[in-house]
């Protein structure tokens, strides 16, 4: 009996054709973590609204990213797999699924549960937790794991933000672009709801505690203190001062989303005279579309039309040997 370990990102398309990714919106939609209102009104908004009408568009952007592979965050998540597999070796069984879509995690689990594991390592691949990922991804093992007859010793790693490796892996990424060449960086982290946030403090707001600038024991699960501290470790290991970076976020729906909102910083940094800025995304461990179509292709041009010159997303940490470690002692801790 061996030690499991599941890896789960949050998922693709299968192809990048309307069906496929209409398919994948309404999986990812209709899933309450994501989008909290009254099911009845999720599942109109989701399925006769927003999936019919964003899917066309949606399909045109992965069309951009897809490769001969397939999808960048499989493509980078498989590889992932197979090297932690490699560096673990006999002693553990490493499987990959995906939150919405291919590989299914219901199926995934059915093969953890014919293993007859006896213990099972869950770790949602991202960073910082929010309900509408690492919540929504716990959520889900979890009542599969309840139908099981015999069920394993548990371990779930919830976050990893402010993990050593993790953040020297990202730090050898930025250095590889060689930060000194640029006049700003942005450290962009994906979007969230206010309301969300607000909600892992008891429904009050960030400026009660102090997210902006530290993470304590009442903040410790709030994404906006847990992704500046990211940014804060990141920005200590090249010494920035803080008028050398800004911390902002992407991929909003509304203007009740975390500000500030990256795409607003690059027209203000334009228009200030800023000519070349570096682009990190320290919530993305895998590129995907929001870095590569998002980042690299619709912000450098954003940038380039407000009067900037030059704007480089450092790519994501993929199945980097720094990255594949920092799992390697995240399993074995």
């Amino acid at each position: 009996m061996k030690t499991t370990v599941l890896l789960v990102n949050l998922g693709t398309p299968q192809k990048p054709e309307v069906k496929y990714v209409r398919k994948f919106l309404r999986e990812f939609l209709n899933d309450k973590h994501v989008i909290n209102i009254p099911v009845v009104f999720r599942w109109l908004l989701t399925n006769i609204i927003i999936a019919p009408f964003r899917a066309p568009k949606t399909t045109l952007l992965y069309k951009k990213i897809w490769t001969t592979e397939g999808s960048p965050l499989l493509v980078h998540s498989q590889r992932l797999h197979t090297k932690l597999q490699n560096i673990l070796c006999n002693e553990y069984t490493v499987h990959l699924g995906m939150r919405y879509q291919e590989p299914n995690l219901k199926n995934i689990m059915n093969r953890i549960q014919n293993e007859t594991c006896k213990r099972l390592i869950i770790i949602p691949l991202f960073p910082q937790y929010s309900s509408a990922t690492t919540g929504s991804v716990i959520d889900r093992v979890l009542k599969i794991i309840s139908q099981w007859t015999t069920v394993p010793e548990i371990r779930i790693v919830k976050q990893f933000y402010d993990n050593p490796l993790f953040i020297k892996a990202f730090a050898e990424r930025i250095n590889s672009y060689h930060p000194e060449n640029y006049d700003h960086i942005l450290f962009s982290f994906h979007g969230l709801p206010l309301s969300q946030v607000n909600n892992s403090h008891n429904g009050k707001p960030c400026s009660e505690f102090n997210c902006s600038e530290s993470v304590t024991e009442k903040n410790k699960y709030c994404y906006q203190a847990t992704s500046f501290a990211t940014a804060r470790e990141l920005a200590k290991q090249f010494r920035l001062s803080e008028d050398k970076y800004t911390i902002c976020f992407q991929s909003r729906f509304s203007k009740n989303w975390l500000t500030p909102f990256t795409d607003e910083v690059i027209r203000e940094k334009a228009k200030a005279g800023i000519k070349k800025i570096l682009v990190v995304s320290p919530s993305f461990v895998a590129d995907c579309i929001e870095t590569i179509e998002e980042i690299q292709s619709r912000y450098r041009a954003l940038f380039i039309s407000c009067g900037g010159h030059e704007l480089q997303l450092v790519e994501s940490l993929n199945d980097s040997d720094t990255w594949t470690q920092c799992l390697k002692e995240i399993v074995i801790m």
